[in-house]
Order: structure tokens, then sequence, then C-alpha cells
């Protein structure tokens, strides 16, 4: 019986966890692992406590009140909801471009098939996994756990084979020597930023319908969730650094596939492939979860049919790939998307539970801490901006 309430929490911690580790994560955590070197991991640390922060304040207020955080929005502000609930499906939408274009890169470096039909093959795997509307939800817990498993054991491979400098690395995590604050909004906005935030409480939400489940346990599925996606990123900086230590400057088009390539071969780039496969499955299945459960609360049919919605989603989202085949630009739009919604969000949640028309009382920690997160990223967003 405890196994079966634990379920739930830890869905949803994975479903956060993988939502988050997409091909954008991969390239964004190589590119600045090259730019920053040792430096980066003082910014990877500081994102973590940010990360946490951000999720035991989500998580909490949204299983506290048992809302979806448009519902909690609406009775803020009439009509709050709605906005939110665009913003989400707008940068879900682009985002899962992008997963898909990954899962396409992916099959084709593991198989040698062309990008467009390996993303299709993906596409149609993805939706067989969603067709049966009483297993679709247990069987997307099983395929995102292990996916998320597989992606870290796999990692983990390359770190070790790249063999980075362990003593530079330990200094700099306390003293770096460059700091950089679009780095950091960067990575805080794709481990919690836009849907991701939502993922895992969204689902938590789900699974406590048929489970009791306690609060204590939501919130060690919360930091859980943050963890697992700091660990699969952290085993990727390393693997980047021991690489780009030694000098050796990354191919462009495609860097995190070029540093497992280096730190293992040919048998390495087909690792790449595997996880750039995993990362982009589990984060189209997590973004079309997240972004139907915000528009359910709106259109009936979709509340009385979650799954159909979920595959609609994943197919107008493929068939913009495949026709314009153009992710990129979408990936960047939808990267200062998820900036601008993640202090926005907290901001909403915080003055809900300030107003309490709920009768919740929101721990004065956490609201402070939820408060102080949100002004600090508001004004990294100020200064990328100010850079720019």
């Amino acid at each position: 019986m405890k196994n079966k309430k634990a379920s739930g929490f830890w869905a949803a911690a994975f479903l956060m966890a993988t939502s988050a580790i997409g091909p954008g994560f991969l390239t964004q955590t190589t590119v600045f692992t090259q730019d920053l070197l040792a430096s980066f991991s003082c910014i990877i640390l500081l994102s973590i406590l940010l990360d946490i922060g951000v999720q035991l304040n989500v998580w909490q207020i949204l299983f506290a009140r048992q809302q979806t955080a448009n519902q909690v929005a609406d009775d803020l502000l009439p009509g709050l909801g709605k906005v939110l609930t665009l913003l989400i499906l707008t940068g879900g939408f682009a985002f899962n471009i992008g997963n898909i274009a990954g899962a396409g890169l992916g099959l084709e470096t593991i198989t040698g098939i062309p990008n467009r039909i390996s993303a299709a093959i993906t596409v149609v795997l993805i939706l067989l996994l969603l067709t049966n509307r009483n297993r679709a939800l247990p069987l997307m817990d099983k395929a995102v756990r292990w996916m998320g498993i597989s992606m870290i054991l796999l990692t983990a491979y390359i770190a070790v084979s790249s063999s980075p400098p362990l003593g530079e690395l330990a200094r700099q995590t306390i003293l770096p020597v460059r700091f950089d604050y679009k780095a950091l909004l960067t990575i805080v906005g794709g481990t919690v930023g836009g849907y991701i935030c939502f993922a895992g409480a969204h689902r938590i939400l789900e699974a406590s319908k048929s489970e009791n489940i306690p609060m204590k346990a939501v919130r060690r599925a919360a930091v859980t969730g943050v963890l697992t996606a700091s660990i699969m990123r952290y085993l990727l900086f390393l693997a980047a650094l021991g690489v780009v230590s030694k000098g050796v400057l990354l191919e462009p088009g495609n860097p995190a596939a070029d540093v497992f390539r280096r730190a293992a071969g040919d048998t390495g780039f087909r690792l790449f492939g595997v996880v750039m496969w995993c990362a982009a499955v589990t984060s189209v299945l997590g973004s079309a979860y997240t972004s139907i459960s915000f528009a359910r609360s709106y259109l009936p049919w979709l509340d009385r049919n979650p799954e159909k919605g979920t595959q609609l989603f994943i197919i107008s989202s493929s068939v913009f790939f495949l026709f314009w085949g153009k992710p990129v630009q979408l990936l960047l739009a939808a990267g200062l998307i998820n900036g601008i919604i993640l202090p926005v969000s907290m901001v909403i949640l915080l003055l809900a539970v300030w107003k309490n028309k709920s009768g919740y009382q929101h721990p004065k920690g956490l609201s402070i801490l939820g408060w102080l997160i949100a002004a600090l990223l508001i004004w990294t967003t100020i200064q990328v901006l100010l850079q720019n």
C-alpha cells in the first residue's frame, strides 16, 4: 500500500525532472560550459538553490489549494488564468517543436534514418503510448522514469570518460573567475521555467485524486524533481568540462554530441543519440501533458478527453516541425517566454495566498523565500536586457 501511495509523487518528480531535460537543456549546458569553464559550477549550484525554492512554493500552494495554477490565477483576478494558460500553451507548443526535432536527431544518430523520418517514427511511438485512456498516465509515468534513469547513467559514463579537472572545479564552485547573469537566468528558466514549473505539481494533483499523499511527500517530490534534473545537468557539465579544459573547440552545430564523441569515440556518439532521444521524448510528454492540464479548465471536451487533447497537441507540433523544420528560432522565443513566465507565475501564486481567499495559510518562511526569488529573477532579467 505504501508503494502505491508513493507512486504519485515519484511520477510527479520524474515528470518535472525529465520535462526540464530536453534538447535545449543539453545544448545550453554544453555551450555555457565551453564559455565559462569551471566557473559554471558556481552558477549551477546557485540555480539549484533557486529551483528548489521555486518548486517548494509552487507545489505546496497548488497541492494545499487543490487547484491548478490557472485556477489560482483566476481566483486572484478573473481572466488572469486564461492569460497564464495562453503563455504556457505558446511556450509549450514552441518547445515541443524543438523537442520533436531533437527526437529526430537522436534517433538519426542511433540508426542513420533521416531526421524527419526519425521524428515521425518517434511521434507514432508516443501516440501509441497514449492510445489507451485507462493506461496512458501509468505508461507515461513508467516511460519518463526509466528514460530519466537511463539518461543519468549514460551521461555519468561520459563524465567519467572525459576526466574533468576536479581540483579547479572545487575551487571555482566557491570562487568563480567569471559570473554570467544570462547563464543563470537561462538555466533556471530551463529547469523550472514556463510549463516545467507546473509539470510535476499538476501531475501530483492528478495523483492526489486517487492516492492519499501527505504534504511532506509533496515537498520531498518537489526537491527530488529538482535534484534529479540538476544531477543530469552537473554530469553533462562534468563531461563537457573534461573535454573543453583540454583546449578542444566543440562543433558549433551540435556541441553536446561532440562532447560525447570526443570523450568516448563513436560509442559515445551513439550514446548521445540515446540520451538525446530519451530527453526529447520525455520532454514531449511533459510539455503536452502540462499544457493540456491548463487548457482543460476552459474546454469541457478537453476535460473529458485529456489523452486526446495531449495527442492533438503532439500531432500539431509535429506537423509544424515536419513542414516548417526550423525549430531554433522558436526555441529561442520560447526561452524568452519561459524567462518571463517564471517570476510572473511566482508573483501570481504568492499574491493569491497572501489574499488568502481559500483559507490556506502559506508558511511565512516559504513566502519570504518566494518573494526574494521572484525579485532576484526580475532583477536578473533586467540585467540581461541591459547587457543586450
